[in-house]
């Protein structure tokens, strides 16, 4: 994708160095939102500034807001009725725990696939907010910055 950010390298390099830091604390929000403040919904809001923040610096997208949206209501929907099939009432959460030699008693439950759910969703709309709001266009308006576009220079001649 040609666009502003490949005239202002620092830029895409920025965001390549920041969004590797910024997906490890969307996960570690993911992971600890059970127990402190957290969970699926802010981990998709940090994924979801990743996105924007790549999609300003021309980088390309990873994954379709259709294909986010689609697999994040279909887990949320299958962990919200599968403890119907059992007899269960909707959104129960079942609790496993395994001992592990250096980390001790790790417990996880249907609350973390629940929520693995609902950060596809959020990224899915922070994605489809974008492509609707063409922020892309950012990018390329950087690059009509950059060169000048058409328009009066600084030295006040017409480029054409």
């Amino acid at each position: 994708m040609t666009g502003g950010a490949d005239r202002v390298p620092i830029v895409r390099i920025g965001v390549l160095a920041v969004a590797p830091l910024a997906t490890a604390v969307a996960v570690f929000l993911l992971f600890a939102g059970h127990n402190r403040p957290g969970g699926g919904f802010a981990a998709g809001l940090v994924l979801g500034a990743v996105v924007a923040l790549r999609t300003v610096a021309g980088l390309p997208r990873l994954v379709s807001a259709t294909t986010l949206l689609g697999v994040g209501g279909a887990f949320v929907g299958l962990v919200a009725l599968a403890p119907v099939l059992w007899g269960d009432t909707a959104l129960d959460q079942v609790v496993a725990s395994v001992d592990l030699p250096v980390l001790g008693t790790v417990k996880s439950g249907t609350a973390l696939l629940f929520d693995i759910g609902v950060l596809a969703i959020v990224v899915g709309l922070v994605t489809a907010v974008i492509d609707g709001l063409d922020l892309g266009q950012l990018a390329e308006g950087a690059d009509e910055l950059t060169t000048g576009g058409d328009g009066p220079d600084p030295t006040g001649e017409v480029r054409s």
